[in-house]
């Protein structure tokens, strides 16, 4: 028993002693927790201050800041608030100054106009005396004069009254015989404009006949669909044909007006077909014009074929033969040129035949002579002479070629056809009312006005119009501006004025136009 018992004592013992160093070390790590915390504490709180006295320090660098800022605004609210007085002030004393000065001015200016004033009253002074002193040394010469000449004052003035009438009659009449020359003078100038314009309006009628084409309708509700919105179609019908459409009062009808046969008949055909079609418009009149060319090129190929195989005439160039179709649509002095030169070959073959020469050759010849009447381009030489070059070039017979440029005696014959060529070329011109010289020269003068439009550079098209009074010059878009063509329509216009002779006014009228098209695909 005793040794568990000292067992069981050794154990309490030992339990006892392990629970008071247990104490005693846990006081001791409870202390040292303590310690641990205080520091914590302690540095929480120093970390505390810190930053308390950071954002104090922050806050009152704000404050200050604010503060700064505030009192920047004020004063520069008070320096702009004493810069505009300051302002107002020099502003009320430059105003005061300049009442000043114009006080000053106004006392200066009223000083002047009393002194002038005052001169003005000396001087009227002056003159009372002066005039006073004339009119006495008048009244003396007076008396000087009656008692030298022995004439009183009445009757010396009596006398150079008459002395100047007659000098005056006769420098009237002087004046009277000048008024009178140049009266004379002017008159002729008038009466030669009066006698030109009275032949314009008589040969008014055959310019109509050779100038004009009726195209008549079936109603005249068409008119309108001519005419189009704003009148584009009709514009686009002459600017594409170059032909004047006048539309007025008469019933079912439409004037075609152009000295070129050719465009007449261009513009006929095309407004046939756009009225068939009932689809007026400028695109479609563009497309049907273009295919009315066409059309009549190939109707010009059909009258010259025709015209040669009715005269016998084989084996001409289809360009000459061409040509020869082109004189259906011109004229010569009023005379149709196809009609002349028909008949101009079958005069001359008769003659030749008569004569025992080759008829065949001499009705070629004949038939040939005008053909420089009807040229693509204009060139400087005479017809005759361009029509022997045209035929040289498409391989004519010698004798033919010197027919045509011999028939007006501007190249020497050499064969024996050329004077029948130029005797039946007069026959067929002056037999009675062939001819007419006046319209010849009017279609000349429209010609040579469409000419000298196309001079100048970036004139696509010109066309007379209006018998020969208005000239319609269209000009290349992209090379002519809008600036340019009133300089242009300006330069045109006194070229002709300088240039050409003609009666009354010819308006110049450039037509520029825009378009851009393409092509969905």
């Amino acid at each position: 028993m005793e040794p568990m018992v000292i067992t069981a004592i050794a154990a309490v013992v030992a339990l006892v002693i392990g629970v008071v160093i247990g104490k005693i070390i846990f006081s001791k790590n409870t202390q040292h927790l303590i310690k641990e915390a205080e520091v914590k504490a302690q540095g929480i709180i120093a970390a505390g201050e810190t930053k308390s006295n950071a954002y104090f320090e922050k806050r009152k660098l704000e404050a200050k800041e604010n503060f700064l800022k505030k009192k920047s605004e004020h004063e520069k609210q008070v320096n702009q608030r004493s810069q505009k007085l300051k302002d107002a002030e020099n502003r009320v004393k430059q105003k005061e100054g300049d009442l000043n000065k114009k006080n000053q001015e106004a006392g200066r200016i009223k000083k002047e106009y009393d002194q002038k004033k005052t001169n003005l009253d000396k001087q009227l002074q002056v003159v009372s005396k002066k005039q006073k002193d004339l009119e006495e040394q008048h009244q003396q010469h007076v008396s000087a004069l009656e008692q030298i000449s022995n004439l009183k004052a009445d009757d010396a003035k009596t006398q150079l009254i008459e002395l100047m009438k007659s000098e005056a009659r006769t420098d009237g009449m002087a004046h009277v015989q000048e008024i009178m020359e140049e009266a004379k003078l002017t008159a002729n100038k008038e009466a030669k404009k009066i006698v030109i314009q009275t032949i314009q309006r008589t040969a008014a009628e055959q310019v109509i006949e050779n100038s004009i084409t009726v195209f008549n309708l079936e109603s005249d509700a068409q008119k309108g669909q001519i005419i189009g919105r704003e009148g584009r179609n009709i514009r686009a019908i002459e600017a594409a044909t170059g032909v004047d459409l006048v539309i007025d009062d008469t019933p079912e009808a439409i004037v075609l007006s152009s000295f070129d046969p050719l465009r007449r008949e261009i513009a006929r055909l095309s407004l046939q077909r756009l009225t068939q079609d009932g689809r007026i418009h400028p695109a479609r009149i563009e497309e049907v014009v273009n295919k009315t060319k066409k059309q009549i090129n190939e109707q010009v190929m059909e009258i010259g074929n025709r015209t040669v195989i009715d005269l016998g005439i084989h084996g001409l160039h289809k360009e000459l033969v061409r040509m020869v179709g082109r004189m259906r649509f011109r004229s010569s002095y009023g005379q149709n040129l196809l009609m002349h030169s028909r008949e101009t070959a079958n005069l001359c073959g008769i003659m030749a035949a008569e004569l025992g020469l080759n008829p065949k050759l001499a009705k070629r010849a004949g038939l040939l002579h005008d053909i420089g009447k009807v040229p693509e381009e204009e060139t400087e030489l005479s017809h005759a002479l361009l029509g022997a070059k045209l035929a040289e070039k498409y391989g004519e017979h010698a004798a033919v070629v010197n027919a045509i440029g011999a028939h007006h005696d501007e190249m020497e014959m050499k064969y024996v056809i050329s004077p029948i060529i130029q005797a039946c070329d007069a026959m067929s011109g002056a037999r009675p009312g062939a001819r007419r010289e006046i319209m010849q020269s009017f279609l000349q003068r429209v010609q040579d006005l469409e000419n000298l439009a196309l001079e100048y550079k970036g004139v696509e098209k010109a066309y007379a119009v209006q018998a020969g009074r208005e000239l319609r010059v269209i000009v290349e878009a992209d090379k002519v501006s809008d600036a340019e063509s009133d300089t242009l329509s300006f330069d045109i216009a006194d070229k002709i004025q300088n240039e050409m002779q003609y009666p009354g006014q010819i308006r110049v009228t450039v037509i520029r136009e825009k378009r851009a098209v393409n092509v969905a695909k």
